[in-house]
């Protein structure tokens, strides 16, 4: 009977596991990877409005697009595809910064006309404030 000896057992399954880790965004391909993207959001109730903030780190704010249609606020951004040079090979990749679409439901309590968008910090913030009547009086 040959007994061997390894030194730190949980040292090899961790490289085993960073190695897969590693090489699993290739095997997916794009379409796959993008159409489960989204961008975490945060949203906040005051009593003057609601505070919407989307963590869209790495982006232009002109490339966003922002439309209220039948009650829906929808919120997307389309990534463009860069050319690379041919000698280009990422070895790691964990930046996602893919196309994204949010819908969000707007009702009657929102004043329309006067919501408002700003890019800055990596924060897509937008606000919509409440109607004058629906606001909360001290």
């Amino acid at each position: 009977m040959t007994f061997v000896k390894s030194a730190h057992p949980a040292r090899q399954f961790g490289a085993l596991l960073d190695n897969l880790i590693q090489d699993f965004p290739g095997y997916l391909n794009r379409e796959v990877s993008q159409a489960f993207h989204t961008v975490p959001t945060n949203i906040v109730e005051t009593a003057d409005g609601y505070h919407l903030e989307l963590y869209a780190a790495g982006r232009n704010k002109e490339d966003f697009k922002v439309a209220l249609d039948n009650g829906l606020l929808t919120i997307s951004y389309e990534q463009k595809e860069e050319a690379k040079p041919a000698d280009f090979k990422s070895i790691r990749k964990e930046f996602a910064t893919g196309s994204f679409k949010r819908t969000f439901t707007v009702d009657e309590k929102i004043d329309t006309a006067n919501i408002q968008a700003k890019y800055e910090n990596g924060l897509l913030k937008l606000y919509l404030p409440k109607k004058e009547a629906v606001k909360v009086q001290p």
